[in-house]
């Protein structure tokens, strides 16, 4: 399907469209710039093969769909602080983020959405999954989501299981936060401001118990949907390739980028932009 310049194709059922068409790194049209992201708005999460990106052009894209922030735990690039090299080297263990997430949830602010790009790629594993959490919560029973719809939940920063895939990165990146540091409360199902749709709002890495509730009496129900948000006719995956941009409407969608190519060194430049309060 063609939108104006560029051609979008789905790369499954629930979520994801590979674009085409367009090079990144030039100065774009209003109308592209439209059509893109109308795509991101349509399929939550969009891709993009064989783009070439200066710190300076990347950022410039970026800046095109909202303002870039500073991450909280490791240091963006000298030059650019709002570029954060996403780095695993060939001795590292741990995969930065290597779990099922929404990025910093934990901020009174969650940024609206995330750009990843790919510099150096393994030769196999790396992929990255992306679930829509609009179907995780439409395919919920109706007395389910009427409870859920009245309730907010905490999210901490340095959930046990999210501390761990930071160990490496921290070792040679840390701005200086310890991992514990970040707390909010929000709505565990937000309403989206642009599309209106509600998505469900809590994930496995950074959500602690519903506000009010004991993390005891929360757990059980935190649980299922923990696994419930991430089934696989959710989700879609994403291999990467040098070149490889992906951007994603983190108000809608979860990821998980898989731990599966230790011994190889891999190399990405992520921004994330500016988002609104949940609500």
């Amino acid at each position: 399907m063609r939108q104006n310049s560029i051609a979008v194709s789905p790369v499954a059922g629930a979520i994801g469209a590979e674009i085409a068409g367009v090079d990144l790194a030039q100065d774009l049209s209003d109308d592209t710039v439209g059509a893109i992201r109308q795509a991101l708005l349509d399929h939550l999460v969009i891709f993009f093969r064989d783009q070439e990106f200066t710190p300076d052009r990347f950022l410039a894209f970026a800046t095109r769909f909202g303002e870039p922030m500073v991450y909280p735990f490791v240091k963006g690039l000298d030059t650019h602080p709002e570029i954060t090299p996403i780095l695993k080297k060939e001795e590292d263990r741990s995969n930065f983020g290597g779990l099922w997430h929404s990025d910093t949830v934990y901020q009174q602010t969650p940024p609206m959405g995330t750009i990843l790009y790919g510099i150096e790629i393994p030769p196999y594993g790396g992929d990255t999954e992306f679930a829509n959490q609009y179907l995780a919560y439409e395919t919920l029973s109706a007395p389910l989501r009427n409870f859920l719809d009245g309730l907010s939940a905490v999210h901490i920063s340095g959930k046990g299981a999210v501390q761990k895939t930071r160990t490496d990165m921290m070792k040679h990146s840390s701005a200086g936060l310890k991992g514990d540091e970040l707390v909010s409360r929000h709505p565990v199902v937000r309403t989206h401001p642009e599309t209106g749709r509600k998505a469900l709002y809590v994930n496995v890495a950074h959500t602690t118990h519903f506000e009010g509730m004991t993390e005891e009496e929360s757990q059980p129900i935190l649980d299922f949907l923990f696994r419930h948000q991430v089934k696989p006719e959710f989700t879609c995956r994403f291999r990467w390739k040098k070149g490889s941009v992906a951007f994603w409407d983190n108000r809608c969608t979860q990821h998980n980028p898989i731990n599966d190519y230790h011994g190889f060194r891999r190399l990405m430049h992520r921004i994330t932009l500016v988002g609104d309060t949940p609500v």
